[in-house]
């Protein structure tokens, strides 16, 4: 799962180039009339000033508050050993922040202060990192290498990155109950939110992406790229709007604004390695599915084009939310053009 992204002043590891052979076409701009009434902003005016709105500040101020939960929320403690093999793929310099991200920003879509949102955020670092794990063992993915660090299990070996791994999923849960505020979010919503990682993590979520993935056959390639990819953006998004009382509608917008904008993101991810042809940037698999190697090039520009307008139009039904929309409109671009640096 690699919906994810890290801001960072040193050189990236991955880093999209200017070349990347993915062009969209330019979202046509309808200014709205200067004399309309209402206080919210229309369409078009969300478009303009997505244009101009600092995602990169945005996001690197959160990721900092997150890292800094973060290293609060996994101590060491006895035994060492697993703590520290839970510390190191969560803590990891390279480390991925856009589901947590994610969350609060639709969280803060409705109005709700962040304070809300950052146990479940942090809960979902936990829940990805521990996706990671698992996926780089030698009997998955076997990847040698992962935010620009070794694998987990290369470092601590296959046995206890295993026990990691299923350690930071319940942990996950617990810090979600032990640490969101009782002020802010009532006990209703906080169980909404852990059946929704539940749902998103299991047999008919990610764990099953990951199995229709790995077996191969005739299983249909968006399907599997929904489940393996869009889950984690799907989920993310919905809990930031669970916790915020969010409207049953505006779920359903977040759901499917999440899962296009995972899915999004590994196109462009799979568009850049094709591109590239490189080890030092490509991901050896053992087997996988992706639009580039069933479709080709051309095809999956074409998908991911389709995928980016599908999530702007989920968000035209947010526009009374004024500018509060504008971390999650801008996301999406950010998904599918990469302006500033990013992670492995």
């Amino acid at each position: 799962m690699v919906f994810s992204t890290v801001i960072s002043s040193t050189p990236p590891i991955f880093h999209l180039p200017k070349n990347l052979p993915v062009r969209f076409k330019p979202i046509p701009i309808r200014c709205s009339s200067s004399t309309s009434s209402s206080p919210s902003l229309s369409v078009s005016s969300i478009q303009l000033k997505s244009m101009h709105f600092d995602l990169k500040t945005y996001w690197g101020t959160l990721i900092d508050e997150i890292n800094q939960k973060l290293d609060q929320a996994v101590p060491v403690k006895y035994p060492e050993q697993i703590y520290e093999a839970m510390r190191y793929s969560v803590l990891a310099e390279g480390a991925k922040r856009a589901p947590p991200v994610m969350c609060v920003a639709a969280c803060e879509l409705f109005g709700v202060d962040r304070l809300a949102a950052f146990p479940t955020a942090c809960a979902l670092e936990m829940v990805h990192a521990a996706s990671l794990i698992h996926d780089d063992l030698p009997s998955m993915d076997d990847d040698q290498s992962r935010r620009g660090q070794p694998s987990n299990h290369t470092i601590y070996g296959v046995d206890m990155a295993i026990l990691a791994g299923d350690a930071l999923f319940p942990l996950g849960f617990r810090h979600i109950v032990s640490n969101t505020p009782s002020s802010l979010v009532p006990e209703s919503r906080i169980l909404r939110v852990i059946a929704e990682i539940a749902r998103a993590v299991g047999s008919t979520g990610m764990a099953a992406g990951k199995f229709l993935d790995l077996e191969g056959g005739p299983n249909s390639i968006e399907f599997v790229q929904e489940k393996k990819f869009g889950e984690m953006g799907e989920c993310s998004a919905v809990c930031g709007g669970l916790l915020a009382g969010a409207k049953d509608d505006e779920i359903e917008r977040l759901r499917r604004y999440g899962r296009a904008v995972g899915v999004l993101y590994q196109v462009v991810d799979d568009l850049f390695v094709a591109k590239t042809q490189s080890e030092e940037y490509g991901k050896k698999k053992k087997k996988g599915k992706s639009y580039v190697a069933f479709y080709g090039v051309e095809k999956a520009m074409e998908v991911a084009e389709d995928l980016r307008a599908k999530a702007k139009k989920e968000l035209d039904g947010f526009e009374q939310y004024g500018e509060k929309v504008l971390p999650l409109y801008s996301f999406v671009d950010y998904a599918a053009e990469r302006k500033f640096s990013v992670g492995d």
